[in-house]
């Protein structure tokens, strides 16, 4: 299902891809994400802070409710860090 469906505007995805062409940001974003499991990213709390982190990062400014479509977005796709097919998945959405 696309994020747009969640109420994630393309703007802010394109924005959000074209910071993370920058190397520093991409590896601070990845060192932030690192040894997540799949119960970190079923966990609403957990994955706000997350977002928290990674906006902060990336100097995006979130308003609530695109905080909360996103942690919607993100329970939902019931992502598994360690399953290729997973990321394969989510690659191909964001691509």
């Amino acid at each position: 299902m696309s994020y747009v469906n969640y109420g994630i505007e393309p703007a802010l995805v394109e924005r959000i891809k074209l910071k993370m062409k920058n190397p520093a940001l991409k590896d601070r974003v990845k060192a932030s994400l690192d040894g997540l499991t799949k119960y970190h990213l079923q966990d609403p709390a957990t994955v706000h802070q997350i977002l928290i982190r990674i906006t902060a990062i990336l100097g995006e400014k979130l308003t609530e409710q695109q905080k909360a479509n996103i942690v919607r977005f993100v329970i939902s796709q019931k992502i598994d860090p360690n399953n290729t097919f997973h990321l394969l998945r989510l690659w191909g959405m964001f691509r």
